[in-house]
């Protein structure tokens, strides 16, 4: 886990020495290119404040990172399984290819084995690797200004159907629909959990989401629909706020969210999210409690739809909630992460005593 490693400070030290001793216990994640290392590679050092730090591989790349091509970070899980080995490689070899079943069963390899291998050695299959790299490269490509065909090619999509299929589903639009010139612009930040799209104006953030949630579209859609133009893309200032203070939070470094909310919601809604952003980090509250805090002991169903209605999440922190039983309630970012974030709140509240939200 992140908070069993030595602080920032230690690690950081440990990447401009090449300190062997740390060589396949930790990884950094160099946020200024989206690649993570190991501690011992030879590229150049990037600053401190890019750096981010995990304990695995499954780390980096939920957090959406790829590996680096000088120090070769996944060297060790592929010299440990030579079905994952030999996968990498073909990866590596046709990435222009659209990974299937299909290709996999081709290659003379057992479906739920090479599942189970890649699961087990980075948390996520072969062909989800596969799909979330082509993805990444195609929306970072249009971030920066490039031609959607561009995009597409840099995405590995033999077509524009698909690719536009594929970001349809992703953000709930085409990506001839998302310019650079909009009001409301999206971007991609990794985290730990996993990638997350910010949308943002000049001013305040609108969104901030896990790219799996299945609501995302709907949000995307509304929002798309409330400005009227459509949401362009790329980063401006409050997005740029928000990566940084993400980075910080799973760091260990600050639990504070300082980045400007845009927040669409009832009085009684913005009245439970202020509620949410008073929970403590390390803390629960279920939502009978909530309701009280909030003067409406009766209104707990109201409470619930309030806190599923929230598309800020994490700098509003509806997974803070749980049932009056104490067992976890739903999550519109999985159960799973849900657990997760709880655990890791819990472990930075023990590390560093107190916190304030």
């Amino acid at each position: 886990m992140l908070f069993d490693l030595p602080d920032h400070p230690t690690l950081y030290a440990a990447l401009l020495a090449r300190d062997a001793r740390f060589d396949g216990q930790a990884f950094v994640c160099v946020a200024s290119t989206g690649v993570f290392c190991r501690l011992t590679c030879p590229a150049r050092k990037p600053k401190a404040e890019n750096c981010t730090f995990f304990a695995t591989i499954g780390e980096c790349l939920e957090a959406g990172y790829r590996a680096c091509k000088r120090c070769h970070p996944l060297q060790a899980a592929a010299l440990a399984d030579p079905t994952i080995a030999a996968l990498l490689h073909a990866l590596d070899e046709r990435p222009d290819l659209r990974w299937s079943e299909g290709h996999v069963e081709q290659l003379g390899y057992d479906l739920s084995t090479v599942r189970r291998s890649f699961k087990r050695q980075f948390g996520m299959t072969f062909l989800e690797m596969a799909r979330q790299r082509r993805l990444r490269e195609g929306f970072e490509t249009l971030a920066t200004g490039g031609k959607v065909i561009t995009a597409q090619h840099e995405a590995s999509f033999e077509s524009a159907s698909a690719f536009r299929a594929a970001f349809a589903r992703l953000l709930g639009c085409a990506p001839a629909d998302l310019r650079t010139d909009r009001r409301l612009r999206a971007t991609w930040i990794p985290t730990p959990p996993g990638d997350m799209i910010a949308v943002s104006s000049r001013s305040h953030l609108h969104l901030l989401e896990f790219v799996d949630r299945k609501g995302l579209p709907a949000e995307l859609a509304r929002l798309q629909a409330a400005s009227k133009e459509g949401i362009g893309i790329g980063a401006l200032p409050p997005s740029d706020q928000a990566a940084a203070e993400l980075a910080d939070y799973f760091a260990a470094r600050s639990d504070r969210f300082q980045t400007p909310l845009a927040l669409a919601g009832s009085a009684f809604t913005q009245q439970v999210w202020d509620a949410l952003r008073e929970i403590p980090a390390g803390e629960t509250r279920s939502y009978s409690e909530i309701a009280r805090q909030v003067g409406r002991p009766a209104a707990v169903r109201a409470v619930a739809r309030a806190n599923g209605a929230n598309q800020i999440a994490l700098m509003i922190p509806c997974h803070r909630v749980i049932g009056a039983d104490g067992s976890l309630t739903g999550y519109g970012g999985g159960l799973w992460r849900k657990q997760r974030l709880i655990e890791i709140e819990r472990q930075l509240k023990a590390v560093r005593g107190p916190v304030t939200p």
